[in-house]
């Protein structure tokens, strides 16, 4: 091999280690090794700066606009605890009701968003039920991971593999949806059935919940409707991208100066509270992968990949799908996905019956839904270890894993069956 080759590997590898070690914060290290690869000449800056997917960077930075606009009208806390008094405080009804709003909103919202806006008030409701909000929590985290797998906006990850493949927002909804929706409904069944001793409160505890007046809550209706108009046509330009021929970056940036003029906000607030940290990660990552493409290594990876499985569909789907979701549970899946694009590409150019974009859906389910295993498997359940221990309710990573590595199985063994009986039984 030669030495940029080496050095290459060498480089990827190391930030790699780090970022699932945690041992220096990941944009840091990803920038720092996108440096090294540009100082030594392994890739040139005109080179670097086309591997950049200009259209993610937008995409998440205009979502976060959106998001963090919706977030300030508070009709997400107002929700939550009027459907927690229709229920009349019931700790079983209500997990239900958290798990299914968590879902939805983690398909349209990023799921570290969700979890921030939803977490607060599912340990308030827990503490006026007299119980740990664990039982809450856990659940909602796991579905925040699967309902984001439902769309193209959902998940950092879809993000990069919607655009990378050329699949709309409306091809995650009709391919990926229904298995979600699966998922989504037997995960509640489990969710019940764990916590079912622990969802337990007397009378006097329930009558607390009814007392809550959500009616303070959002303060100025007219933004409310405002943010929610917005957002509905933004939905919409997505849903309709195939006929419109306009990219959901275009759309969700268009949508976010519309907002931020009709709403009056200061622009200043809501361009500081864009998580730039996450966005140049983004940006070192793709130079990090962009300069293995740029050298070969992921063709000749993926030449591995394609002798392994004999050239059998089923063999690669499968790899993929359990693959990605263990190596996800364990490591960022985030630079595992960003590097398993170029390979798909290849694949599905070099292997027979890789049509139906087979092995994206298998990509996007197997490293989504595979961040539920750990409490470091998806940057949603470290926010959510987080709230729930500075509010004095600690979730350790083995108490985390306990819960968390039987959903990640059963939803990996739904979305193997799934993807067989759709895609792969006839014909194949």
């Amino acid at each position: 091999m030669t030495f940029q080759i080496v050095t290459a590997l060498l480089v990827f590898l190391s930030v790699y280690v780090i970022i699932s070690l945690e041992l220096i914060n990941k944009a840091s290290i990803v920038l720092l090794g996108a440096s090294i690869l540009l100082l030594l000449g392994i890739i040139t800056p005109e080179k670097a700066f086309t591997k950049i997917n200009l259209h993610v960077i937008f995409l998440l930075a205009s979502l976060m606009v959106l998001v963090n606009i919706a977030k300030d009208t508070g009709v997400f806390q107002y929700i939550a605890i009027k459907a927690a008094k229709l229920v009349h405080g019931d700790p079983l009804k209500i997990l239900i009701f958290l798990s299914i709003l968590t879902g939805t909103t983690s398909a349209f919202l990023d799921n570290v968003t969700t979890i921030i806006i939803l977490s607060p008030i599912a340990i308030l409701i827990a503490v006026e039920l007299g119980i740990s909000p664990v039982p809450f929590i856990i659940p909602m985290v796991i579905a925040s991971n699967i309902g984001g797998t439902a769309t193209l906006i959902g998940d950092p990850l879809n993000n990069i593999i919607g655009y990378s493949s050329g699949l709309s927002f409306g091809d995650f909804l009709f391919n990926l949806t229904p298995l979600i929706v699966i998922i989504g409904a037997v995960s509640i069944v489990l969710s019940l059935y764990m916590f079912r001793h622990e969802l337990r409160t007397t009378a006097d505890r329930r009558a607390r919940i009814m007392s809550f007046d959500e009616s303070g809550i959002v303060t100025d209706k007219v933004m409310v409707i405002k943010t929610l108009t917005v957002w509905g046509f933004v939905i919409l330009g997505f849903l309709l991208q195939d006929l419109i021929h306009i990219s959901p970056s275009v759309i969700a940036m268009s949508g976010a100066v519309v907002l931020l003029i009709i709403t009056g906000s200061n622009p200043e607030k809501y361009l500081a509270e864009i998580e730039w940290v996450t966005i140049f990660f983004f940006v070192g990552l793709f130079i990090l992968v962009g300069t293995l493409e740029e050298l070969k290594i992921i063709e000749y990876a993926g030449h591995k990949i394609i002798d392994f499985s004999g050239g059998n569909i089923k063999v690669a789907t499968f790899t993929i799908i359990w693959g990605s979701g263990i190596l996800s549970g364990i490591i960022d899946n985030i630079p595992f996905v960003a590097a398993m694009i170029p390979l798909i590409h290849m694949m599905n150019a070099s292997m027979v019956h890789a049509g139906n974009n087979i092995l994206w859906w298998s990509l996007s389910a197997g490293a989504c839904l595979g961040g539920n295993f750990t409490l470091i498997g998806a940057s949603a359940n470290v926010v959510a270890g987080q709230i729930s221990t500075k509010s004095g309710y600690p979730i350790s990573f083995w108490n985390f894993t306990k819960y968390g590595i039987i959903y990640a199985l059963v939803s990996l063994g739904i979305s193997t069956v799934y993807i067989y009986l759709r895609y792969l039984l006839n014909g194949i």
